[in-house]
């Protein structure tokens, strides 16, 4: 079981199911979105992932036409993006798990406009736009 939380610890969550291919998105909205270099998030089953606290303090962004961005309305967490048109799925933001886990990052995508101070620095491959089962 994956459980997750929130900066401020008011949404929580739990997962009971396999990550899709995670990936390390460095496309300007994701980098504005999280106001960091890239943002690494997971594919995951809606029908897997419960929320446990908090899904009144979530808010939802739609930052182009049928993607929505997910953060909590307290501390501003990112938590996740969906899809309209891919209900049964959440792109979750990796970085609010709280527990051990042994997913990885298998690739950076949207890496064709890299700032100077965004450069890749591990040996994970690079996709100009999505990696090639998804694009």
């Amino acid at each position: 079981m994956t459980r997750g939380s929130c900066l401020c610890g008011a949404v929580r969550y739990e997962y009971d199911g396999p990550f899709g291919t995670i990936t390390v998105c460095r496309c300007s909205d994701c980098r504005k979105a999280q106001g960091s270099a890239s943002v690494i998030a997971a594919p995951v089953d809606v029908a897997a992932f419960r929320w446990t606290g908090g899904q009144d303090l979530i808010a939802e962004y739609e930052s182009s036409p049928g993607k929505k961005r997910a953060f909590c309305r307290n501390c501003g967490t990112p938590l996740y993006s969906r899809r309209d048109e891919q209900p049964q799925v959440l792109r979750l933001r990796m970085g609010t798990i709280d527990s051990e886990t042994a997913a990885r990052p298998s690739a950076h995508i949207f890496v064709a406009n890299l700032p100077p101070w965004a450069q890749m620095d591990d040996d994970l491959p690079g996709y100009e736009r999505l990696e090639p089962e998804r694009d």
